[in-house]
């Protein structure tokens, strides 16, 4: 088995409903180690470009929506990046099905996610299907110096005119 990385996020619906803690607990079962965590404001454009793959659905503007927090009240998501052998597969066993009515009642989604009437799966969180989305969800929400580990090659550039919020 080779050494994996996943990228899970906490949707806002999980947060509004306090189950971090709960779904934390469940994720340590993959006896895996976290290599990056991090709460994100989702932007819109971060939203289109994580369901890149889902555009053009009829749901697609209720899922942006969605993972903005704009259906729950909570712009926050928490993303993590776990790491270990196996990891895709065991994170996906312990999540469950993307559709909650299908999921493991013991799964996470099959204990917390619901679909809303208009079809939408609220399923509590996010975890990469695969190595290849794996690796461009992580890039897509972490920043190298987000991460313990040194997961996929990196350079250094010189950034100039580059406007930054800073501490006041």
């Amino acid at each position: 088995m080779a050494v994996e990385q996943t990228l899970i996020l906490i949707k806002p619906d999980g947060l509004v409903k306090s189950l971090t803690g709960n779904i934390l607990s469940r994720l340590s079962e993959a006896k895996l180690i976290i290599v990056g965590s991090k709460t994100v404001r989702v932007s819109r454009e971060l939203a289109e470009k994580h369901y890149k793959h889902l555009t053009g659905k009829p749901f697609f503007e209720e899922l942006i929506r969605y993972i903005m927090g704009e259906l729950h009240s909570s712009n926050r998501v928490v993303a993590f990046v776990y790491q270990g052998e196996d990891a895709i597969k065991k994170i996906r066993d312990i999540v469950g099905d993307t559709n909650p009515e299908n999921a493991n009642p013991v799964s996470i989604r099959g204990a917390y996610g619901r679909i809303t009437t208009s079809g939408v799966f609220e399923n509590v969180v996010h975890a990469s299907s695969s190595n290849e989305d794996a690796e461009i969800e992580i890039k897509l929400w972490f920043k190298p110096e987000d991460l313990v580990e040194d997961i996929y090659p990196t350079k250094e550039i010189t950034v100039s005119n580059k406007k930054e919020i800073v501490w006041a």
